[in-house]
């Protein structure tokens, strides 16, 4: 049996109070996974812990099979990280952002400039492939990240509120680029506000508030947990309503 994608156990993260206190997640290798919960439940401390980017108090991160709190270069080599605001380069153009991202995977420079085109093309960003970053709107910007993201091929995808300010098109070349990953066997693990967009694209959907995970499943799962045919909207109000008075 295969290594799933990602498996979170005990895992806590303290600030000034607790963030995340005891989160266990199992996610599948080629699900698409969204992670829902109000400000300030812990998504982006949990999905920074498990890009690497900031290390847990305690519990166990492991990346297909990797231990990634052991062997950190190893996982971090099948994760990409996209975050709510992209981070490029203003005066590099496109292009030059996704040559220099595969210098430091130290891809092969004709196996990158390949892929750089694919995902240039895939992602609306090819007629301005030499233009600079620093004049780009933030939907520019996000699908230039999300590009830098994907040149190493990762196998797993890890989406920070990915589509925040985008506009209809951007968000839409986005949804279209993840779900093809997905049918090529990439894990999306995504946080966002719009629900929406969780309930048509996510296979199962975890709740999480003040630090602890309240439910996950399919959107026909958790409907049964609350005993009625309703939006997701409606089933997160509930448990996140339920979990604050617990």
């Amino acid at each position: 049996m295969s290594a799933p994608a990602l498996a979170v156990a005990g895992l806590h993260k303290r600030f000034d109070r607790p963030v995340v206190n005891g989160i266990d997640l199992t996610v599948s290798a080629g699900e698409f996974y969204a992670l829902l919960g109000p400000n300030g439940a812990g998504k982006t401390t949990i999905l920074r812990m498990v890009a690497g980017l900031l290390p847990p108090d305690s519990g166990s991160i492991h990346i297909f099979g990797i231990d990634a709190r052991r062997d950190p270069v190893a996982a971090k080599r099948l994760v990409a990280w996209v975050s709510d605001e992209p981070m490029v380069y203003d005066r590099l153009t496109p292009l030059e952002y996704l040559e220099f991202v595969a210098g430091l995977w130290q891809m092969d420079p004709a196996v990158a400039a390949s892929r750089a085109r694919e995902l240039l093309h895939w992602l609306g960003l090819e007629p301005h492939r030499d233009e600079l970053c620093g004049g780009f709107s933030k939907g520019m910007l996000q699908k230039v990240a999300l590009a830098g993201a994907l040149v190493h091929d990762p196998k797993l995808i890890i989406l920070d509120e990915p589509l925040t300010g985008l506009d209809a098109g951007s968000a839409r070349q986005v949804k279209d680029v993840l779900r093809d990953k997905v049918r090529q066997g990439v894990t999306v693990i995504m946080t966002t506000h719009i629900l929406e967009v969780a309930e048509r694209m996510a296979e199962r959907i975890g709740v999480i508030a003040h630090g602890r995970l309240l439910a996950e499943g399919t959107l026909a799962e958790l409907r049964a947990r609350t005993g009625r045919e309703t939006s997701l909207e409606d089933i997160f109000l509930e448990l996140v309503a339920t979990g604050a008075a617990a």
